[in-house]
């Protein structure tokens, strides 16, 4: 619990591009999208994508079948106020990766930028 109060205060006292780590574009993870090869139709999960931008690449690049999961809803929020009407289009899941139940088998691309470090 003390995890999602700190991500909560992150993200309802600073904007998502103030942060240290926001980049407008994730380029190098995007590079490994490509490297994957899979089609528009696969599912992507971005873990810990929260307020970041890497879901709107991926809806622009056509990808179908976008999940983001992150600990914080206020990030996520973030996300789909950004959106706007697209956040329709994505699977948005506010828990805690490490206890959140996933289906089997549902993803094939996993994306995490830096949740496990």
């Amino acid at each position: 619990m003390a995890d999602r109060k700190h991500w909560e205060a992150v993200y309802t006292t600073k904007d998502a591009d103030r942060v240290s780590w926001f980049r407008p574009h994730l380029d190098r993870s995007l590079a490994f999208l490509d490297g994957a090869k899979i089609g528009q139709g696969a599912g992507v999960i971005d873990v810990g994508g929260g307020a970041s931008t890497f879901v709107d690449d991926l809806l622009d690049r056509g990808y179908t079948n976008v999940t983001v999961l992150d600990l914080s809803e206020a990030a996520l929020h973030a996300a789909r106020a950004r959106l706007g009407e697209r956040a329709s289009q994505v699977h948005w899941i506010c828990a805690d990766v490490t206890e959140v139940h996933l289906p089997d088998a549902a993803y094939d691309f996993w994306h995490d930028r830096a949740v496990f470090h």
